[in-house]
């Protein structure tokens, strides 16, 4: 998981919302991701999506069998959706996402008997850390908003 926010570091950098992930197999990274929604406008831009199709890239494969996903916030519907088609067994996460979370908090795609995967959730791993990377992310884009209104 320090691996995944090292690479949300990454992307709370580029100003964009510090969410990362690492793909591991075998105990070895083979892809890392971290937001780029608003550097690339792209709306799947998500750090999940981006890891999950370096790793296929890498495996030459899209089936990523025997992999862990670790990531620092609950994944949404899309990145369940992906993790679930490309049959990801276990993904570990830091923070529940009330607002979007697909995996136990606003939905739970992981264990739904109509799919035709389902993946081990592992939540709350090093979750204080994360959730203040974000809670301060979102606190300081407040507080330039409020500033720049002032100008």
């Amino acid at each position: 998981m320090r691996r995944a926010i090292a690479e949300a570091g990454k992307a709370q950098a580029k100003n964009e919302v510090p969410i990362g992930c690492v793909i591991v197999q075998g105990g070895r990274i083979i892809a890392r991701g971290h937001n780029l929604r608003e550097t690339s406008q792209d709306p799947a831009g998500h750090a999940e999506l981006i890891a999950i199709r370096k790793a296929a890239r890498k495996l030459g494969s899209w089936r990523l069998l025997d992999t862990v996903l670790y990531v620092t916030l609950e994944p949404c519907t899309m990145c369940m959706g992906a993790i679930i088609l490309a049959r990801i067994p276990t993904v570990v996460f830091s923070c529940f996402d009330p607002k979007g979370g697909a995996a136990g908090s606003l939905f739970d795609l992981s264990n739904d008997p109509r799919l035709n995967h389902s993946v081990e959730l592992l939540p709350r791993v090093l979750e204080s850390e994360c959730s203040g990377l974000l809670s301060d992310f979102f606190a300081d884009l407040r507080r330039r908003k409020r500033e720049n209104r002032t100008i």
